[in-house]
């Protein structure tokens, strides 16, 4: 008996077990729309994007400000990365996130090559964006909500990231998600569903559709309580 109890436990005295059961991961709704696939990490060129002013005018709304610190979330070729950049200044930070390991790792050596001090290049996943807690003033989702597969866990794993008075911006068009948009009814459900409250709408033809923005509110939900929305709900 006392080997058995020395085998399964450091010590038979309530200290920690040799072996532990790993925690059962938590469910989410799956997602009842469609998802768009990945095709590019290049929505338009940069050539393109500046002729209409696309990231000034999404910083400006965004009210980005010098000592912030920002996520890029999908940040692909690092369009909105080198931008946000220079819009936090030298006291702010960005963190460019994409899930592919390869466009992560171009990214990097973009960031290397043109001396970004002040941005830092993360690998997410798909449902889970790895963002630090308690970091963020802005979390930026440009031309890419329509691809997350699980926006249910992805918007609940986020939420904890953001600062208090932390915002999620999000660029899409406003189409159905297998064309690559979200309809905007569909994109505030899916965000009320996981804790937050839209603070701003805004249509913006020039980068593809519309820029909003969503704050967190109230307590996050136990993600067995989260509820999918309908597409034509």
């Amino acid at each position: 008996m006392i080997s058995a109890c020395l085998l399964l436990l450091a010590a038979c005295d309530g200290s920690e077990p040799l072996i532990k059961r790993e925690a059962k991961a938590p469910a989410f709704p799956a997602a009842d729309r469609p998802v768009a696939s990945i095709v590019s990490s290049r929505w338009s060129t940069e050539e393109a994007r500046d002729r209409v002013n696309e990231a000034g005018r999404v910083t400006k709304l965004a009210d980005i400000a010098p000592g912030m610190t920002v996520a890029d979330i999908g940040a692909g070729e690092g369009y909105y990365t080198v931008r946000l950049a220079r819009a936090v200044g030298a006291k702010g930070r960005v963190v460019g996130q994409d899930i592919m390991p390869a466009v992560r790792d171009q990214l990097a050596e973009r960031v290397a090559r043109e001396r970004l001090a002040n941005v830092s290049v993360l690998l997410g996943e798909p449902a889970d964006p790895k963002l630090p807690a308690d970091s963020f003033d802005r979390v930026m989702m440009v031309h890419m909500y329509h691809e997350i597969e699980q926006p249910y866990e992805f918007l609940w794993r986020l939420r904890p990231s953001l600062k208090p008075g932390g915002l999620v911006v999000v660029v899409d068009a406003d189409r159905p998600t297998q064309n690559h948009g979200t309809p905007p009814a569909l994109l505030r459900c899916e965000f009320a569903a996981t804790g937050y409250e839209q603070a701003s709408f805004t249509p913006m033809p020039g980068a593809g559709g519309y820029f909003a923005t969503f704050r967190a509110a109230g307590v996050r939900p136990e993600p067995k309580a989260i509820k999918a929305c309908k597409v034509n709900g």
